[in-house]
């Protein structure tokens, strides 16, 4: 099994869905709204429509573990950010290590704090992740940001040996990480995790749509 995350759920619920499945995802954006306004900030307008920006990594998805690796990734990287990266030894558990361990228990992290696999990253830029109460009944228990999402990706992407000219991500770069493959780079779970969240968070920030872990 893997992580499957997406944009523009509403709106291709809008397009094919039957009625019950619409009606769950109203309910959704109105307890994300609620909970957005709880803390102070203005409501989301989630997309009815596809927008201009379009995800470019083409995988959909990835194993549970590669997400693990990326965190303990941007962990390391946040906690000690003068060493080069390192993967970790085979035998070892990436979500037991001391710096994603230090850092989850801030929950400071949107990478970090959020369901494994259910839950959303809403378009709005704040900075602490948001806990919604029980009654709200938001799947995944714990909403980012996609914004605050973005820019922890931006910070550990050099980490990863990932390159951005004048704050772009090439399509040749996107072309490289994937040629790289399993053989080919050391950190690839890593890098396949960023870019499948890299991609999303652009393109949920460009196109105002909620991204969605499932």
């Amino acid at each position: 099994m893997g992580l499957g995350v997406w944009t523009h759920g509403f709106a291709n619920a809008l397009a094919d869905s039957p009625p019950e499945r619409l009606d769950h995802l109203r309910d959704q954006l109105r307890s994300l709204n609620d909970l957005l306004l709880g803390e102070g900030f203005l409501p989301h307008h989630e997309a009815t429509a596809r927008g201009a920006a379009a995800e470019r990594d083409q995988m959909g998805g990835v194993p549970y573990s590669f997400l693990h690796h990326l965190r303990r990734a941007y962990a390391r990287a946040h906690k000690y950010p003068d060493e080069p990266l390192m993967p970790a030894a085979e035998d070892e558990d990436p979500a037991d290590d001391e710096a994603v361990v230090d850092l989850s228990y801030t929950f400071e992290s949107h990478l970090l704090c959020h369901s494994d696999c259910e839950g959303y990253y809403v378009p709005v830029d704040f900075g602490e992740v948001l806990f919604p109460d029980e009654e709200l009944a938001l799947s995944g228990g714990m909403v980012g940001s996609s914004q605050a999402l973005m820019r922890e990706l931006v910070y550990v992407a050099p980490y990863l040996g990932i390159a951005f000219v004048d704050g772009e991500l090439l399509d040749a770069e996107i072309d490289r990480i994937h040629d790289d493959g399993r053989d080919e780079h050391s950190l690839y779970r890593e890098r396949l995790a960023w870019l499948l969240l890299y991609e999303a968070a652009r393109v949920s920030v460009a196109n105002s749509t909620i991204i969605t872990f499932g």
